[in-house]
């Protein structure tokens, strides 16, 4: 069975490796796999994307543990969800808001059975303390019902919009990935009838870069590029280098493409 970890704890965090101890002292025969532990701190929307854009090419019956929980401690409730053939398990903050948006999930409870849990659990270590040992008694068979209530619906975070004129698209930066790429929310289907070459411009804050490319080589070295990414979305980069650095750019910078 493969259990995944989508987290903000940093790449060198012991935390990380705390919740794997957790779930294989309960189920040894784990198989492990690390999304990433580089979500910004706290940025629920990254982590959403991040969830959305990788986890369906897992194999059916995957679970899927995510930690990025700015409201660890409170109120807030944990969920575990089954959307499509894959089941989730987070703190129902937003984080599986791009996944559901494109797909109801099947199933939802809310994580509440205590003999799931670790039988101490610090109000600040929830990942290790309920998330962890619950995705591993998950992978030993209980069904989800067993872990609490149902949830009648998510939190949903709030999305940037793109706006749609004329001759001109405007969104913004909504992630970074680990090469400094400026990931926006103007998709491909949104460029459908956008020209490609030179006569269209893109804009993000002060730098402007002509054309939309298919390739990061199609221009030399430390050249600002447009291209359409794997995942479908248009992405600023530097060839070979860090556009986030290159630029002091950061997530929410304007983005126009106009021609």
């Amino acid at each position: 069975m493969i259990i995944t970890l989508t987290t903000d704890f940093g790449v060198s965090s012991p935390y990380v490796a705390a919740m794997k101890g957790v779930m294989l002292t309960i189920n040894p025969r784990l198989q492990l796999v690390d999304i990433t532990h580089a979500i910004p701190p706290q940025q629920l929307r990254q982590g959403a994307l991040v969830l959305a854009d990788t986890t369906v090419y897992f194999p059916p019956g995957t679970i899927h543990v995510a930690v990025v929980d700015p409201g660890v401690g409170t109120s807030r409730a944990i969920v575990c969800a089954e959307i499509g053939d894959q089941r989730y398990i987070c703190p129902d903050n937003g984080l599986l808001d791009r996944l559901a948006e494109r797909q109801r999930p099947s199933k939802m409870v809310q994580v509440t059975a205590p003999q799931f849990f670790r039988p101490s659990v610090s109000p600040t270590f929830h990942g290790r303390d309920i998330m962890a040992p619950v995705a591993a008694h998950l992978s030993l068979g209980i069904e989800i019902e067993q872990l609490g209530p149902p949830l009648l619906d998510l939190v949903k975070l709030k999305w940037p919009g793109v706006e749609r004129m004329d001759n001109s698209i405007q969104g913004e930066v909504v992630a970074i990935d680990s090469f400094g790429n400026l990931i926006t929310n103007i998709t491909k289907a949104m460029l459908a009838e956008v020209p490609t070459d030179e006569s269209v411009s893109v804009r993000c804050d002060e730098h402007q870069t002509q054309g939309i490319f298919q390739t990061y080589a199609d221009q030399p070295p430390m050249t600002l590029i447009a291209v359409v990414g794997s995942n479908d979305q248009l992405e600023i980069a530097i060839v070979d280098e860090s556009a986030a650095i290159m630029l002091g750019a950061r997530v929410g910078e304007q983005v126009e493409v106009s021609w």
